[in-house]
């Protein structure tokens, strides 16, 4: 929104420059984006008179003029065509900035004859004209007169409108808030009706009242149209709007002026004598919506949820209900006889007809923010006012059609509200005088009745009203209390939930994890992948098309990740997230997970087996749960159970029995990959935190005394023949609880199947670390010690190989 201090201070008395009115209203909630002032950008250019123009000696198109300054004599070097001798025009000295050119101004010579400054055109001074030539001016302009008084330049404010502020869209609106912020008074004109001389021949009719409620409009015939006078094209072009006519100019005017948007038709280029105002309408036949050419010269589809003005017995669309007029009924210099609209059309309604059809207009632009409905027969009078100066005619009588809505209620208000909310002491009569100010009617008793103007529908309560009155009496007369000392804050302290999520969140990071944080919703088809996407988990309100329910794993989110990071050339990802999924299957539906992915990509090699980062994977997940203090001995590995979306021959779980499963891990199913568009492989697991067991017993945070063996440990390898489907884990599990004061770990370094080895078995070897604890162990009590781990091998079925 855009205004001019000299339309403002028609609406209020206040001798403030344009600085302190800026100042005014960003105290007062208007968030002022601009202050463009081409005072100051004018003021080093005068009036300046040329006493001759000699062709120069080394330029045919250039001519050295002698000129008559506010400095004195000037020698200039100009190029303009129209440079002659007793021509009045602009002179810039040197060292001014020209803005149309976005230059200094330097003395230096031109083809060899210095220039003392430069003579301008209006583009150089980003004036509206002609620019062939340099500017013509009056000849009774005295030398050394300011350009800016020569162009009637002023100073333009432009700020942002908040939604829910669209008074603020009409300078008097403005004026009133800046006077109750006591920057002066407010002398906003008071708009006189005009007796109409006849009967309007022209009725309106309104079959839609739900999209437009009221509908006023008026008859002038007789006048005569043409371009406006100085003055109404010179505020217009200040605040950015091109002169069209006179008719039109006065309608873009009051809506400036008083943010009531109206609309001229040609009166001789309507069929029939009533006005329809109706819903957009689909032909039975063709199936297909009207049409309307508007006044943009684009033709729009009309569909039942617009709002649409129609003659010749409502047949014909004429224009779009406070949107924008069509083009078979706009105002030209020829009109003699206009109609004019003034109604009241629903803001939601209207908002949605500019987003559908991507038209926007300053009349959308205010009707979507809600127009004040008490308006339409002023703006009608004042409008009526107007035409009559500027074109002349003869009006007709009002003719309204429907009823306007109500004006907002008005509800009980307690002052003393004030001081509880925001401190600030101020006594009823202040809080009165300013809410009255900005035009609320206040009953005063006990308690006091408030009545919300009617183009204040945004106040609703008591809240409101102390919000208006803190803003008008400046945010800065807020007291500043500080808060009472309670002393040193407590240390917080960490559930054991949030600690072992902490702890899992660095834990992954060390292994060269990148943490991903995604939605916790995602798209119902892709929910169905992974055992949801019933209705059930589905979100009424999505944000997104594609975001409409809840998510059963975090997994799918992960993948689509690693996806986009494969597609911009990063194939080889590793991510981890730590968050909620939604189930059905306990009361709260909810649980929360740790979730890793990695897409393995390394450079082709030989060496480079594809179970390589799946036992990768394996370590890091026990390494994990290790460090989260989980049962690692105790965990039972179980292949061929996992759901549908992991591959079932390279995929397992960890269970501390059949219903405590703590996590499922391995390589995702190739079909699950390709419904989400990535390639495969692509290996993650999926730790359900409520299924970890918190460790027994508190652990203190100092360290004991280092536990350091004094004696050198020794090895001893195992082969063992197994059955082909029996884990290693298992073996090695057996082999660990053969003595587990003396063996310090366990660990396979070759699987081998082959010659030698009978049909269905296989051969798994062992590496067995041996700590002695008290003294060197003999051979006898190493042989000992090889038995028993035979021997719990064996209880698995395993033989030692020979």
């Amino acid at each position: 929104m855009k205004f001019t201090l000299s339309w403002l201070k028609e609406h209020l008395d206040t001798d403030a420059d344009v600085a302190a009115v800026a100042d005014a209203m960003t105290m007062a909630g208007l968030e002022v984006e601009e202050v463009h002032d081409p005072i100051a950008a004018l003021a080093p250019f005068t009036v300046a008179r040329i006493v001759s123009a000699e062709p120069h000696p080394n330029a045919d198109r250039l001519r050295v003029c002698q000129v008559d300054t506010v400095d004195g004599p000037k020698e200039i070097v100009c190029g303009a065509p129209n440079a002659r001798a007793g021509l009045t025009t602009i002179y810039a000295p040197i060292g001014a900035f020209v803005p149309g050119l976005g230059v200094t101004l330097v003395e230096k010579p031109v083809r060899g004859v210095v220039s003392n400054g430069m003579l301008c055109s209006a583009s150089e001074l980003e004036l509206a004209g002609e620019s062939d030539g340099i500017l013509e001016l009056a000849d009774d302009l005295a030398v050394g007169t300011p350009a800016a008084g020569v162009f009637g330049a002023e100073p333009v404010i432009d700020f942002e409108v908040t939604p829910n502020r669209p008074d603020w869209l009409g300078v008097a609106g403005i004026a009133r808030d800046l006077a109750a912020a006591s920057l002066g008074q407010l002398k906003t004109p008071s708009i006189q009706p005009v007796p109409g001389t006849f009967p309007s021949p022209i009725t309106v009719r309104i079959d839609a009242p739900e999209m437009c409620p009221v509908f006023a409009g008026r008859l002038i015939r007789g006048v005569k149209n043409g371009p406006s006078p100085e003055w109404l094209q010179s505020r217009l072009t200040a605040i950015g709007l091109r002169s069209i006519n006179r008719l039109v100019d006065v309608t873009n005017l009051v809506a400036y002026d008083r943010c009531r948007p109206l609309h001229v038709y040609d009166a001789a280029r309507l069929v029939g004598s009533e006005i329809v105002v109706r819903a957009g309408q689909v032909a039975p036949a063709a199936g297909e919506p009207e049409q309307l050419i508007a006044l943009d010269g684009k033709t729009y589809s009309v569909d039942p949820a617009m709002c649409l003005i129609a003659d010749e017995g409502g047949e014909r669309a004429i224009g779009l209900g406070g949107v924008m007029g069509g083009v078979s009924t706009g105002c030209s210099d020829e009109t003699t006889d206009v109609f004019i609209e003034c109604a009241w059309f629903d803001p939601i309604l209207t908002a949605q007809t500019g987003r559908t059809l991507s038209l926007h207009s300053d009349a959308q632009y205010r009707f979507a923010r809600g127009v004040d409905p008490a308006s339409v027969a002023p703006g009608l009078e004042l409008a009526t006012r107007l035409i009559l100066d500027l074109c002349g005619g003869e009006p007709s009588d009002l003719v309204v059609a429907g009823q306007a809505p109500a004006d907002p209620a008005a509800f009980a208000f307690d002052p003393a509200r004030v001081a509880s909310l925001t401190g600030l002491a101020l006594d009823d009569d202040r809080i009165a005088e300013i809410l009255t100010r900005l035009g609320f009617e206040i009953v005063r008793g006990t308690s006091w009745t408030v009545t919300p103007p009617s183009w204040r529908r945004d106040v609703e309560g008591p809240a409101d009203l102390v919000e208006e009155v803190a803003r008008i009496e400046g945010y800065g007369a807020l007291p500043s209390t500080p808060l009472p000392d309670l002393g040193a804050p407590s240390k917080g302290v960490l559930s054991p939930r949030q600690a072992r999520v902490r702890l899992a969140r660095r834990a992954l990071a060390a292994m060269g994890y990148a943490e991903a944080v995604t939605w916790s919703f995602t798209k119902q088809s892709t929910a169905a992948l992974f055992g949801g996407g019933d209705d059930s988990l589905r979100v009424e309100n999505p944000i997104a098309a594609d975001l409409d329910c809840m998510r059963p794993s975090a997994l799918p989110n992960l993948i689509q990740a690693a996806a986009r990071n494969a597609a911009r050339g990063h194939a080889d990802a590793a991510l981890f997230e730590i968050g909620p999924i939604y189930l059905n299957d306990r009361p709260d539906g909810q649980r929360t997970v740790i979730a890793g992915l990695i897409a393995p990509r390394a450079a082709r090699h030989w060496g480079t087996a594809p179970e390589d980062a799946l036992f990768g994977l394996k370590g890091d997940l026990m390494a994990l749960l290790e460090a989260l203090g989980a049962p690692v001995a105790s965990l039972q590995l179980v292949q061929g159970q996992n759901r549908d979306w992991w591959h079932p021959g390279r995929s397992a779980r960890l269970q501390l029995g059949p219903k405590t499963i703590m996590v499922e891990f391995g390589a995702l199913h190739p079909r699950v990959l390709k419904a989400l568009d990535a390639d495969a492989p692509m290996l993650a697991f999926e730790i359900v935190l409520d299924a970890v067991p918190e460790p027994r017993g508190a652990k203190s945070k100092a360290r004991g005394p280092a536990n350091l063996a004094n004696l050198m440990p020794l090895t001893r390898d195992f082969a063992f023949l197994v059955e082909d489907d029996r884990a290693a884990g298992d073996l090695v599990r057996a082999v660990a609880g053969a003595d587990k004061a003396l063996i310090a770990g366990v660990s396979v370094f070759d699987v081998y199947r082959g010659a030698g080895v009978p049909e269905g078995m296989k051969s798994v070897a062992l590496e067995v670390a041996i700590q002695p604890v008290e003294a060197t162990l003999t051979e006898t009590e190493i042989e000992s010690l090889s038995a028993r781990i035979v021997g719990a091998a064996g209880k698995l079925g395993a033989t030692l190989r020979s």
